[in-house]
C-alpha cells in the first residue's frame, strides 16, 4: 500500500469541510492561504501550538468560555456556534478566524469526514454490542505485521471520538481501523457517514443499551446500520452469533462474509476448534495455520478469529498475523488477571451485557484452576425494561457454569431472592445488595487460593474490591490502582469521546 500526500489544514480546506466556502449571495468565498493550522483539537489541556480549536459544549462545560485559553495556548483558530464566541473569557487576538457554524459537534464530523477523504487506503469500520475494542486491538496487531495501522484509540468511539480518531491519522498510516460504539438510535449510521469505511465488520449483538435502543431487535438494526450505509464495493464481515445476526446480516448484503465456529459461517472463514489448554486458552484452525490467541475462552477465540480473517482480507495472511495476535494479552480490565498471593483474580469490570457475562463465565469455567473457582457478578445497566428478566437468565447460566459460588450483587441479588424463591437451590449463591458489603459477606468463606471472576458494568466499579481482596488475601507485586478506561474527556468541553456499550 502507498501513503497519501502530506495533508495540511488551510483556511481554504476548513471552508470546504464545514460547507462555508459559499457567500450568502452563492459565490465564492476564497480561503486565506497564509493561514493554517497544524491540527484540529477539542481539548485546551492538550492543544498544541497551531491548532484548530472546535469549541464544543458538553454537560458541564462549554468550550466557547475556553476561547481565550485556546489562543493563549497557541491555537490560531475556532469553530464557534453562532455568536456564543462572545462569551470567551479572555480577549482573542486580532485577526483570530472564527468559523461560526450552527452545531459545533457536527463541524467536528465534518472536518473528520474531510481528512478521511484525503487518505488512501483502507478504512475498516467496526461495532458489536461487546469485543469492539478487543478486535480492533487484535486488528491493529494483525495488520501491524505488513503495514502502517492507525486505529482508535482506548475506546474513543462515539462521535467525538470516531472525528477525533480521523483527524489524527499520521501521514505513514497506511491502514485505519475506526472503533464505533452507540447508545441510541442512529449513532452508527451517523458514525459510518463521518468514516466512510470500506471495509464493514459488526462482531456481534446481544441485549445492551436498551433503554435507547428498546429491544434486541432494535439493537440488531442499529448495528447493521453499518453494513447498509457501506458502498456496493465495500466488504462487509459479520460473527455468527447469535443466529440473527448472519440471517438479519444477507438480508442487506448477499456478499456479506460470515466468519465463526458453526456451521453458519461460510467455508473460508470458518475455523475449527482443536483443542483448550489449563489456562483456558482455544486453539484453532483457519486454513493451514494453527493459532492460540492469548485472550482465554471462547470470546477471546472468536474474536481472534474475527481480527485475522478480515487481516486476510487486507493481505496479511493468517500464519504472519497470528503471532501478533497471539502476543496480546488481557488488559485494561478486560479480562485481565491479577495475582494476590495464592488467589487469582480475573477482572472484567469495563462493561457487562448478558453476552458479555456469559462469555465471563464460560472463560473462568474453562480454567483448570486448583481451588474453588468463583464469579462476583455485579450489575448490568442500561437493560430498561428487560433487566430484571436478564439479570434472572444469567444469574440462572451462571449457576450452570460449574462454578463452585456465585455471588449476586446489586440486581443480580434481587434476582437471586426471586430465583431461590420460585424453588432454585440456592446452596451456591450468595446475594449481597450493595457492592461495598461483599468483603464482609464473602471473605470468611475463602481459603484465599481462589480464582475469582469480578465482572460488572463500568458505573459499578467492581474493580474497587480489589484493594479489600488485597489486603485480606496477601498483596501483589505491584499494588493495583483502581482506575476509570473511560476516562477520556475532551477537556474544557467536557464532552467525553468514550462510546457507548
Amino acid at each position: 500500500m502507498t501513503t497519501a500526500p502530506p495533508f495540511t489544514w488551510t483556511d481554504a480546506a476548513v471552508r470546504r469541510a464545514l460547507g462555508l466556502d459559499l457567500g450568502e449571495d452563492g459565490s465564492a468565498v476564497p480561503g486565506d492561504s497564509a493561514v493554517r493550522y497544524t491540527g484540529v483539537c477539542t481539548d485546551t489541556r492538550h492543544l498544541t501550538p497551531g491548532s484548530l480549536f472546535v469549541a464544543l459544549r458538553g454537560p458541564r462545560f462549554d468550550g466557547h468560555r475556553f476561547l481565550g485559553q485556546a489562543a493563549a495556548a497557541g491555537a490560531v483558530g475556532a469553530v464557534v456556534e453562532g455568536r456564543r464566541a462572545d462569551v470567551h473569557d479572555d480577549p482573542l487576538p486580532p485577526g483570530f478566524p472564527l468559523y461560526r457554524v450552527s452545531d459545533t459537534l457536527v463541524a467536528l464530523g465534518q472536518l473528520g469526514r474531510f481528512r478521511r477523504r484525503s487518505f488512501i487506503g483502507p478504512v475498516v469500520g467496526l461495532t458489536g454490542s461487546s469485543g469492539k475494542t478487543t478486535v480492533k486491538e487484535m486488528l491493529r496487531a494483525a495488520l501491524s505485521a505488513r503495514f502502517q495501522v492507525h486505529a482508535t484509540p482506548a475506546n474513543q468511539n462515539n462521535r467525538v471520538g470516531v472525528p477525533l480518531t480521523l483527524l489524527s491519522v499520521p501521514a505513514d498510516a497506511e491502514v485505519m481501523v475506526v472503533e464505533m460504539g452507540t447508545n441510541e438510535p442512529g449513532e452508527i449510521s451517523l458514525l459510518t457517514r463521518i468514516a466512510e469505511p470500506d471495509v464493514g465488520l459488526v462482531i456481534t449483538v446481544s441485549e445492551s443499551h436498551l433503554e435507547g435502543l428498546g429491544s434486541l431487535e432494535g439493537v440488531l438494526e442499529e448495528k447493521l446500520s453499518l453494513l447498509a450505509q457501506l458502498p456496493p464495493e465495500a466488504r462487509a464481515f459479520v460473527g455468527d452469533s447469535p443466529p440473527e445476526l448472519p440471517r438479519a446480516a444477507r438480508r442487506i448484503r448477499d456478499d456479506i462474509r460470515v466468519v465463526g465456529f458453526t456451521a453458519d459461517a461460510d467455508a473460508q472463514c470458518r475455523a475449527r476448534v482443536a483443542g483448550t489448554d489449563d489456562q483456558g486458552r482455544m486453539t484453532f484452525h483457519l486454513g493451514d495455520a494453527a493459532v492460540r490467541p492469548g485472550y482465554p475462552g471462547p470470546h477471546g477465540a472468536t474474536n481472534a478469529l474475527l481480527a485475522l480473517t478480515v487481516a486476510r482480507e487486507l493481505g496479511v495472511p493468517v500464519d504472519v498475523a497470528a503471532p501478533e495476535v497471539e502476543a496480546l494479552t488481557p488488559s485494561g480490565l478486560r479480562g485481565e488477571s491479577l495475582r494476590i498471593g495464592a488467589m487469582e483474580l480475573i477482572l472484567d469490570c469495563y462493561n457487562a451485557n448478558p453476552q458479555s457475562v456469559r462469555a465471563a463465565l464460560d472463560t473462568v469455567g474453562a480454567r483448570l484452576w486448583p481451588g474453588r473457582r468463583l464469579a462476583v457478578l455485579g450489575s448490568m445497566l442500561e437493560l430498561g425494561r428487560m433487566s430484571g428478566a436478564l439479570h434472572r437468565e444469567v444469574l440462572t447460566y451462571a449457576l450452570g457454569a460449574g462454578l463452585d459460588r456465585v455471588v449476586a450483587v446489586g440486581a443480580f441479588a434481587e434476582a437471586a431472592r426471586e430465583l431461590t424463591a420460585a424453588g432454585r437451590d440456592g446452596s451456591r449463591l450468595l446475594a449481597v445488595p450493595d457492592p461495598a458489603q461483599v468483603p464482609a459477606h464473602l471473605f470468611p468463606l475463602l481459603e484465599g487460593n481462589e480464582l475469582v471472576l469480578l465482572k460488572g458494568s463500568r458505573g459499578v466499579r467492581m474493580e474497587s474490591l480489589v484493594p479489600h481482596f488485597q489486603a485480606a488475601f496477601g498483596a501483589h507485586d505491584a499494588a493495583f490502582e483502581a482506575h476509570d478506561p473511560e476516562a477520556h474527556t475532551s477537556g474544557s468541553t467536557g464532552a467525553g469521546t468514550g462510546g457507548g456499550d
